[in-house]
Order: C-alpha cells, then structure tokens, then sequence
C-alpha cells in the first residue's frame, strides 16, 4: 500500500481508514500555502457537531450530524451522507481483498444548518448572548446553536 505523506494529513484520527485519509488531500497535490509556508485554511459555517442538511448532490433533503471539518479543503464528512464502496487491496500476502462502504467528505457549501424543532433549513449568523459571549444562531429560527 502506498504511504501517506503526515504532513499533507489533518492529525491522525484513529477510527478513519488509511485510504479515506489518502482520499482527502492526495500528497501530489500542492496545498496553497501562504507567507509562512503553512497551508492555507478555508473559512467555513460549520462545526463538528452541527445538524445539517444536503442542499446539492445526490443525497440532497437528508438531515444529519457532522462528524469531521477538512479546513485544509473546505469538506466536512456527514453522517450517512455521500457513501461510496471502497475496494481495499490486502495489505500482506495470504490476505483477502475488502469491499467496504464508507462516507466520504462533500464541500461546505453542499450543507445547510437544520433547526430540528422547527423542521426548517436557515444560514447562520452571530450575536452576543447575556453574559456577552459570542454566539452562533439561525437567522430563521433564532435558535442559538453555541
């Protein structure tokens, strides 16, 4: 099997296989990186954690959570959302190929927030709660999400 490059890999994640980390950033491909060298992060709506919903692609309508944020690409991985079957070669002699089904990431931009009390889909916006802190909220609902 081939070996990852670490340093074109977000931080190690024991419960994500070998080939979907190979699958978010391929290292022969060049990261835009900026005066210090680092790679560039996309700035996005939302958070690991956060109910969403497909507005675009083949899963479009359907409400999940997301597990994990890709800054260094701009994708997030849903749960049960953009599942594909993966055949994974043995990795040592004497063992058996696999066919696994898995999620793979979708861009930022294919999810929306989701109010689950209201069953609507809104954009997010920021407000100081009472004591002062900064929140995020859904701009149809009001509902704070932080």
């Amino acid at each position: 099997m081939k070996e990852i490059d670490a340093r074109r890999v977000d931080a190690p994640n024991p419960q994500r296989s070998r080939a979907l980390q190979e699958c978010i950033t391929k290292k022969w491909k060049k990261q835009p990186v900026n005066e210090r060298g680092k790679p560039i992060r996309v700035k996005m709506h939302v958070k690991k954690g956060d109910t969403v919903v497909v507005v675009a692609g083949k899963d479009k309508g359907q409400v999940s959570e997301v597990e994990e944020v890709f800054t260094k690409t701009g994708k997030v991985l849903v749960k049960n959302i953009n599942k594909k079957v993966k055949h994974v070669k043995p990795v040592q002699e004497g063992d058996s190929g696999q066919i696994k089904e898995m999620e793979f990431p979708i861009h930022h931009s294919n999810v929306m927030h989701f109010s689950r009390e209201k069953e609507v889909r809104s954009r997010v916006a920021f407000k100081l709660n009472s004591e002062g802190k900064k929140v995020r909220f859904l701009l149809k609902t009001g509902e704070e999400i932080d």
